[in-house]
């Protein structure tokens, strides 16, 4: 920790290190202060998975490597500090992408406005992930011991999400940036007419950028995010699961543990036209052993790898890799023998004029097994009014 000795005063070079430091230190310190106070604490354990699904086809297509490199509208959900660079006009981010042949939709828009004086922007991110149509067969079979097929009904299973994002830049020494981010978000969860929960939670983030390099780090649910259940059971659901030894719900909260993400990405200038961008993150969360390259109790860490080619900033190819985990060897017939097995991505995109169209081919699985689904995503830069002088 650099100090002011007494009588001396601090060298203009120095003064300025010392200025910039006292804005990044508060927020790195806050954020180490609640992963250590998450260690100790009760999380439910891949709770709201459905917000590490992803966001836009380009961070898709890369792995999910995106907490360094972001930088447009879908940055409310991969880094909210990257909503700085979005400046002068506001810009809107459209995302649908179905899996398992269209049982599970998933659904991602987002606006971000930059304000008047350019130093703030506010981001509005929705996400919904739902499963329609679901079988209800409580009644299926009556209190004779027959089966009645007209008892099936459908309900369905819908996670949405609601995330206000606000950012701001600074300049630092050497031309560099630093932008700051913070997520407030409202989850809520609905199972039919049975269950629904509401969830509230905060993120916080920051992003440094240099001329070919950038760093991120993402602090998920700093202050831990809960969601309350509450359950809707009627006497004669509840006769049913009494008769058949199932447990009748109750109201019941459930905790999100905090998430750590850290990154960084390089843009290598291959030739006037074509460029590549790479961007290496490290995923650590903190709700217990996971199947990750690094698995500790509590602590588990997955990194992500991803690649964007580039030509004339208008044409893109990319391609990524992540959820390293370790499983059984399908040739192995006696099941004692592990192998390494990773989620491979690849996309592509292309921009004109004001408009951008992006593609992502993922594997919801493995490279072992053929799980994948099309992701499509649109951006739109809404191009403000000049006034008439």
């Amino acid at each position: 920790m650099l100090k002011r000795e007494k009588g001396m005063l601090c060298p203009g070079p120095l003064k300025n290190y010392i200025s910039q430091m006292t804005r990044i230190y508060p927020f790195l310190t806050a954020i180490a202060l609640f992963l250590c106070l998450s260690v100790s604490a009760q999380f439910t354990k891949y709770s709201n998975e459905f917000l590490n699904i992803g966001a836009g086809a380009r961070g898709m297509s890369m792995a999910s490597a995106q907490v360094a490199s972001v930088s447009d509208g879908t940055a409310g959900y991969w880094n909210p500090a990257a909503l700085a660079n979005i400046r002068d006009n506001p810009q809107l981010n459209l995302m649908h992408a179905e899996y398992y042949a269209g049982i599970g939709k998933y659904d991602f828009a987002n606006l971000v406005l930059p304000l008047k004086d350019n130093k703030r922007t506010i981001g509005f991110t929705m996400l919904r992930f739902a499963v329609d149509d679901i079988p209800n067969t409580i009644f299926l079979v009556q209190p004779d011991g027959t089966v009645n097929f007209d008892n099936i009904t459908t309900f369905s299973s819908a996670d949405y999400a609601f995330l206000f994002s606000l950012a701001q830049q600074e300049k630092l020494s050497g031309n560099k940036l630093i932008n700051f981010g913070v997520n407030a978000k409202v989850i809520h969860r609905v199972a039919g007419s049975f269950a629904t929960a509401w969830g509230f939670g905060f993120d916080a983030a920051t992003q440094i950028i240099g001329k070919r390099w950038k760093l991120g780090i993402v602090a998920k649910d700093v202050t831990t995010t809960f969601n309350a259940w509450s359950y809707s059971i009627d006497e004669q659901m509840r006769e049913v699961f009494y008769m058949t030894d199932n447990e009748v719900p109750t109201k019941s909260t459930e905790l999100t543990a905090p998430q750590l993400l850290v990154g960084g990405s390089y843009n290598f200038r291959l030739s006037k036209k074509l460029s590549l961008l790479a961007e290496a993150d490290l995923d650590v969360t903190f709700d217990g052993r996971r199947n990750t390259v690094i698995s500790t109790n509590p602590v588990s860490i997955d990194p992500r790898l991803g690649l964007e080619l580039s030509f004339k900033d208008v044409f893109f190819v990319r391609g990524g890799i992540n959820n390293f985990q370790q499983a059984l060897d399908d040739k192995d017939t006696l099941n004692n023998r592990k192998i390494w097995i990773y989620q491979p991505s690849v996309g592509a995109g292309f921009k004109v004029g004001d408009v951008q169209i992006d593609y992502a081919f993922t594997n919801l699985a493995n490279q072992s097994y053929p799980l994948y689904t099309h992701v499509f995503s649109l951006r739109v830069d809404l191009r403000r009014k000049e006034k008439k002088k």
